[in-house]
């Protein structure tokens, strides 16, 4: 397991099988796609974090679990490039990436 620097901490990720998408483990076991939604892990409580995620793999329908070191800040931002772009998705023009702004929040940017 990666062990985070200063000012980083550890996040735990998957892709859902269903479709593909990246997702982050957040409050109560539950995986979201944005990370801004991603619970922040130490290092001491990552690893059973990521066992029971693994144990629970199945059933909430994820695979190829792993964890993430990023930099503590709000959202969270993956210290690597590969794990940024899989955070915030293509790396092409920006009307092809992912968007998680809430529909109240784009409305009122109008």
């Amino acid at each position: 397991m990666s062990r985070p620097g200063e000012g980083e901490i550890l996040l735990l990720t998957a892709s859902r099988l269903l479709d593909g998408r990246i997702v982050w483990l957040g409050e109560g076991g539950h995986w979201h796609e944005a990370i801004a939604e991603a619970t922040r892990f130490t290092y001491e409580d990552a690893g059973p974090a990521l066992e029971r995620a693994l144990a629970e793999a199945e059933q909430k329908e994820v695979v190829a679990i792993y964890e993430v070191v990023a930099k503590d800040t709000q959202p969270p931002e993956p210290v690597t490039t590969r794990e940024a772009i899989r955070a915030h998705g293509p790396s092409v023009h920006p009307d092809f990436s992912y968007d998680y702004a809430p529909v109240r929040e784009k409305e009122s940017a109008l």
